[in-house]
């Protein structure tokens, strides 16, 4: 009878645990380890695996459910597109992922919240269907899309047959987060992922966690060798070379849209595509308590006046759409 009920306190606490954590996504307090004179730290669903980050303060520390209701505050209302869909505890699970590799987790809380601030402002302006007299304003539109939802063609490209050959019948129209478009940007993402999206890209519409992953891989990936991830032209791990330097590439939000979307929205002056990115990404700033201010200057912030990472092709010419086109 004693055992009996130590089992079943035992399960009573595990419940709780199982609740504290998932109930109120409140922070898990770390374990920690020593390693070859190194302190290393595992946080459980939010950061995963041992590392030094782990030990740090994660996402969930300093941007919480709350915040992510303000800034994507229309996304449930019944015109938005994704009612439903998108979520903190998606957005976290996803992030789980890639905090160990600095996500969100590098240089301290405030760059944390700036690059969070900054990732989350490509994502609400690729998903919002907000416009100039929208309710609460455009900006409060972010997360409205998880598709696109008029594609005019089937992003099928050839050139890829060997590599990553289009699966009969099936688009490669934009879906997620930072909207994929192309059998090949489909394939290469699900091999770093290791989900058959070529073959099934509806699983990035039906799955938020999914969706936000190919987002955060590619924020954290370089497009090319030698260059610099949208990570980390933003966190400063880049080293820009004399190259970059005449280019007019610096660290920070402008050569994240550099990195991802090229000529398509950078080196072309004031362009409405890049002034949207920023707008929302100095709003999500605001709203999480940081000011706008801590964004920098403006050649920090835009890429009008860079130069270009990567010519666009003609079969990319629609990675920097935003779903409602």
């Amino acid at each position: 009878m004693k055992l009996k009920w130590q089992l079943v306190l035992f399960a009573t606490a595990i419940l709780s645990v199982v609740v504290i954590v998932h109930g109120d996504e409140s922070s898990v307090k770390p374990l920690v380890k020593i390693v070859k004179g190194k302190k290393l730290c595992d946080k459980g669903w939010e950061c995963k695996g041992w590392s030094e980050y782990c030990c740090n303060q994660t996402i969930s520390d300093y941007f919480q459910t709350y915040q992510f209701e303000n800034l994507f505050t229309k996304r449930n209302t019944p015109v938005a597109h994704a009612v439903g869909f998108w979520d903190y505890h998606s957005f976290i699970t996803a992030a789980a992922l890639y905090q160990p590799h600095g996500f969100g987790t590098s240089a301290g809380k405030l760059m944390g919240q700036k690059e969070v601030a900054a990732f989350l402002g490509h994502v609400g302006s690729k998903t919002s269907c907000g416009y100039g007299v929208a309710t609460g304003g455009p900006l409060a539109w972010g997360l409205c899309y998880n598709k696109e939802m008029s594609p005019n063609q089937i992003y099928c490209d050839d050139d890829f047959k060997y590599t990553y050959p289009c699966t009969p019948g099936v688009s490669y129209h934009g879906r997620g987060a930072l909207p994929l478009y192309w059998n090949y940007n489909y394939g290469e993402t699900g091999e770093a992922l290791k989900v058959d999206i070529l073959n099934h890209p509806e699983y990035i519409e039906n799955n938020a966690t999914l969706a936000f992953q190919a987002a955060m891989w590619r924020w954290m990936t370089p497009v090319k060798k030698h260059q610099p991830s949208a990570h980390d032209a933003f966190v400063g791990n880049w080293k820009p070379t004399k190259n970059d330097t005449l280019a007019k590439r610096v660290h920070g939000f402008g050569t994240t849209m550099n990195v991802l979307y090229g000529d398509q929205v950078c080196g072309k002056g004031d362009d409405e595509s890049m002034n949207n990115m920023i707008s929302h990404y100095l709003y999500y700033l605001d709203l999480m308590g940081v000011g706008r201010e801590e964004a920098g200057p403006n050649e920090v912030l835009s890429c009008g006046e860079q130069e270009p990472f990567n010519p666009s092709s003609p079969s990319s010419s629609s990675s920097s759409s935003s779903l409602s086109s």
